[in-house]
């Protein structure tokens, strides 16, 4: 009898070959699913399933979780403001997570005998995948067809042209993928310490010159209107936000960061929108909330950005961060206004009924209303009285000695 094998499948080079290796040489019976985080058009979609039959799948099966990849993850995201190195948005280490936990699920559905991915022995994706699978499916066997035999992309194509399969080689050059919260391209210029992707790497071409103002609107810390249009849900605001801004060649830059594995590694990537929305999320912020709710939410945020890029978000204190994530929002609505340029943006500004930069208590630099200049003389030495009797008995003990 056949082995029942679920294989997460988004039609690019390493899954294909894993489809064609898991039919021809292991006799395999292939379920495959793609989960959409928001990478996908509806023609994208059929063509990846005509062509996941092609190479002999028993099912496939396409999963929309645009929105359970917001709820369960992305709007925490933004709620800490969160860039790891303060860089990269974690598009695709959050996306990894969201599509590991449905092909768990779906895997539970099947009652499969093994559970299959694509990624390689040289990167993250391969230990978030594990993760996910050895926590959730415990039982099921695990079947990474690349990492075991170590292949190459060019292997890997020579493989499938021996196969009858076509691809193309020059567009494989580039392992290219695409979600809501950014993507992530991957070539030879990233494999080295020094280069930058040239300009046809980029999946979306600057298109668009001069500037363009554009308001996003928060409420309690998720994205509902850009301009004056409303959105149904935070999901369809940041599609629209990457629709206006992608064309201003936006958010295009390259991570350098400590893998999960213990090497260094880059990755190019383009993420317009969410990059403008974490920026004027945390000007928001900057203005409505106090200095100890920064701080701490700065120190959570960076731990949560960090656990989260290491495949960890079944560990239970996700949770308990998320809950203070969500609590320091609740006065966190507001208008933020942003000027779009080619290659970049700028936050001009921000305008919310709980700004605490409030005249009517005074302007910095030039005017108090709260208090007097007496008040700051009694204060300052309050403030300043522990560290005053510190220097004053070093003084005392120096000079007997």
């Amino acid at each position: 009898m056949a082995k029942k094998v679920v294989l997460g499948f988004s039609g690019g080079l390493d899954t294909t070959y894993c489809v064609r290796y898991l039919v021809t040489e292991k006799a395999c019976e292939v379920h495959s699913i793609l989960v959409n985080t928001g990478g996908f058009t509806a023609e994208e979609l059929q063509r990846i399933e005509a062509h996941a039959y092609s190479l002999g799948v028993k099912t496939h099966t396409t999963v929309n979780a645009i929105k359970d990849y917001y709820e369960r993850i992305i709007r925490y995201l933004i709620y800490g403001n969160v860039l790891k190195n303060n860089t990269y948005p974690l598009s695709v280490s959050a996306e990894r997570l969201s599509q590991a936990l449905q092909i768990a699920e779906h895997a539970k559905k099947l009652n499969a005998d093994a559970v299959a991915h694509g990624s390689t022995g040289a990167g993250n994706d391969q230990v978030r995948f594990d993760m996910i699978f050895q926590i959730m499916i415990p039982e099921m066997e695990i079947i990474t067809p690349i990492r075991d035999a170590a292949l190459s992309r060019e292997q890997e194509i020579e493989y499938l042209q021996k196969q009858g399969v076509q691809v193309n080689a020059e567009k494989a050059l580039y392992s290219i993928n695409k979600g809501i919260w950014g993507t992530s391209v991957g070539g030879k210029e990233t494999l080295r310490s020094n280069g930058m992707l040239p300009e046809e790497a980029w999946p979306t071409p600057l298109s668009r010159s001069g500037s363009e103002e554009v308001t996003l609107t928060f409420s309690k810390g998720e994205l509902t209107h850009i301009n004056d249009h409303h959105y149904a849900h935070p999901t369809e605001a940041i599609q629209a936000l990457q629709a206006l801004a992608g064309p201003f060649a936006i958010g295009r830059d390259i991570h350098v960061g400590d893998t999960i594995i213990g090497i260094k590694g880059r990755v190019g990537f383009e993420a317009a929108a969410p990059l403008i929305i974490l920026k004027a999320h945390h000007a928001l912020e900057k203005h409505v909330l106090t200095k100890w709710q920064l701080q701490w939410k700065d120190q959570l945020a960076l731990f949560y950005g960090n656990w989260l890029h290491e495949g960890q978000i079944l560990d239970p204190v996700m949770r308990n961060i998320e809950s203070f994530l969500e609590s320091s929002q609740e006065q966190v609505s507001g208008k933020i206004f942003v000027t779009m340029m080619p290659y970049r943006f700028q936050v001009t500004g921000i305008e919310s009924p709980y700004d605490l930069m409030n005249s009517r208590f005074g302007k910095y630099g030039e005017m108090n209303s709260g208090f007097t200049g007496q008040d700051v003389r009694g204060f300052t030495r309050i403030i300043g009285n522990q560290i005053s009797i510190y220097h004053k008995v070093q003084s005392a003990a120096h000079e007997k000695d």
